[in-house]
């Protein structure tokens, strides 16, 4: 079995979603001079890699840490669609994409991390694709990029309106491309928010 880590490092002035606040991570004590070491964090929930909850775009208060920890661990599905721009449905899928999987996306964008063009000229998901994740009954779609879709962000609403979490700006999604079978594990913090900063790995047959 190997462990494969599928999230971007948490560090002060991390790239962040334009418009977002911007991250600050400082040691805010030092050993040789307090006694101790700490450090102090402050982020929106949206930077770095992250699950998106329905409170997220939704006029809701249903809560991220009120989500079953279950719906944060499952069996991952990879799709490999690096040469798509436009994620759409297609008929292999119905039988690759098993009931209650977390679904993860393969586009090699997560290469461009930090970079403007990572959140202007990503990929984005159709309707139909969306659709199938519905009928599926998938846990949770997990992205390398930062976004399923653009304003007026339907996707994302969509997916949201039928409990299906989305987790953004994964990475290293191409080390699972010849790994036959894996499980996801996705937990975010226990937060009353709409979304949690998250720490995702794949545990790899």
């Amino acid at each position: 079995m190997r462990i494969i880590d599928l999230s971007h490092p948490i560090y002060d002035g991390m790239s962040v979603y334009p418009g977002d606040a911007e991250t600050s991570l400082v040691r805010s004590k030092h050993i040789k001079q307090d006694g101790y070491t700490n450090h102090q964090l402050s982020a929106n929930m949206h930077a770095g890699t992250h699950i998106d909850g329905p409170m997220h775009l939704l006029d809701c208060d249903k809560y991220l840490n009120e989500f079953p920890v279950e719906t944060f661990i499952g069996e991952g599905c990879l799709l490999d669609v690096s040469q798509d721009r436009t994620i759409d449905y297609k008929a292999e899928y119905e039988q690759h994409i098993q009931q209650k999987q977390i679904v993860l996306l393969y586009t090699g964008y997560s290469q461009y991390y930090g970079q403007p063009r990572y959140y202007t000229d990503h990929p984005v998901l159709t309707l139909q694709f969306a659709e199938l994740l519905v009928r599926k009954q998938v846990k949770m779609i997990g992205l390398d990029f930062p976004s399923p879709d653009s304003y007026p962000f339907e996707i994302h609403k969509y997916l949201f309106q039928h409990d299906i979490l989305i987790i953004e700006n994964l990475t290293n999604v191409e080390k699972l491309l010849q790994v036959p079978s894996f499980e996801i594990i996705a937990l975010p913090l226990s937060i009353k928010a709409d979304s949690s900063l998250t720490r995702v790995v794949a545990k790899a047959e």
